[in-house]
């Protein structure tokens, strides 16, 4: 199984384990994802995990070796605003999953977390620093560790978990406002509108193209030194927003400029070591920016522009952002 197997980095995901010729049916509610990126010959069930009664059918019936758990709201800035619909999303419909995984005997259960787990830690991150989350966001993917751990304890659940940072690329949802920085800027540059940065854009982040780290994760489940351990998995060099700004326009062939906003609360510097990933599962990073940058700008002007939703369900609308109250397209994660 890979929950959101519809989406982007699930999507990728899938043809890899399609490659290794497994089995794989993805559930996918389609909130943020498409039917068509799932591959041909792949099952596919729209729903979604918060579902336990759905859940629970698909493992009894299909009897998976391997649980592949992608399917989340990954917006770390705006998860302070839907508190109610980021915990039932990322940790309820989670617990359904590993619930349903001890019933059902499964092998190993993957997990992708978020380097937001680490909150103001000094950089590089690294796995055996003291998780302080200090979003949400970042707090549900924390106790979804923790409660995957207790599984082993208790019940013997193997798992793997995956702290990912800033993946970006082909088959991206550019039309989400909230997050996915590269697709937002992309969008917005198609739609002849400036990129928009929060604050001065001197933070800094490490950007993962998604060949990087897809084959990576669906190969982990082959390794048993992977299980029960947890990986950083990403780029290594690390870049400010404004630096990015400049090299989507370069790839884009398109001079829009910049806009800067009022700042969100939200860590400064971000990037994480990856020793142990390349040491335990052979790691290495492949793609620089500038080329995952041009390859995605390709896709994504095959594909043109698209009109951003707003979140419509916001349950603690004091201090939103500015740029988050009804504009199109300003916004980034």
């Amino acid at each position: 199984m890979v929950t959101g197997g519809a989406g982007f980095v699930g999507s990728h995901l899938v043809e890899h384990l399609q490659e290794m010729r497994h089995e794989v049916l993805v559930l996918d509610d389609l909130s943020g994802g498409s039917r068509e990126n799932v591959p041909v010959g792949q099952k596919f069930v729209e729903g979604s995990i918060t579902d336990h009664g759905l859940v629970n059918d698909l493992f009894s019936r299909y009897r998976f070796d391997y649980v592949f758990h992608l399917a989340a709201y990954a917006a770390e800035g705006l998860s302070h605003f839907i508190r109610r619909f980021n915990y039932t999303n990322n940790i309820i419909g989670s617990m359904n999953l590993i619930n349903a995984a001890v019933n059902n005997d499964v092998k190993c259960f993957v997990f992708t977390s978020s380097i937001a787990v680490y909150g103001h830690a000094s950089n590089p991150m690294r796995e055996d620093m003291t998780p302080v989350p200090v979003d949400p966001y970042g707090i549900a993917k924390h106790a979804v560790e923790l409660d995957l751990k207790a599984a082993k304890r208790m019940f013997g659940l193997n798992s793997i978990t995956f702290r990912l940072h800033n993946v970006y690329g082909e088959k991206q949802n550019t039309g989400d406002k909230y997050r996915n920085v590269i697709g937002i800027f992309m969008n917005q540059i198609m739609q002849g509108a400036p990129c928009t940065i929060f604050g001065d854009g001197l933070q800094t982040r490490a950007f993962s193209h998604i060949s990087d780290v897809a084959p990576i994760i669906a190969r982990s489940i082959e390794n048993p030194d992977a299980y029960n351990e947890t990986f950083n998995i990403g780029a290594d060099n690390a870049y400010s927003v404004n630096e990015l700004a400049e090299i989507v326009q370069k790839q884009m062939d398109t001079r829009t400029g910049v806009i800067h906003v009022d700042a969100r609360d939200e860590v400064i510097h971000a990037f994480c070591d990856h020793s142990r990933a390349r040491r335990v599962l052979g790691y290495r990073a492949q793609v620089d920016l500038n080329e995952g940058v041009r390859r995605m700008a390709q896709w994504a002007k095959s594909i043109g522009s698209k009109k951003s939703k707003d979140f419509d369900h916001i349950e603690v609308p004091r201090y939103l952002p500015s740029s988050w109250r009804g504009i199109v397209n300003s916004g980034q994660i």
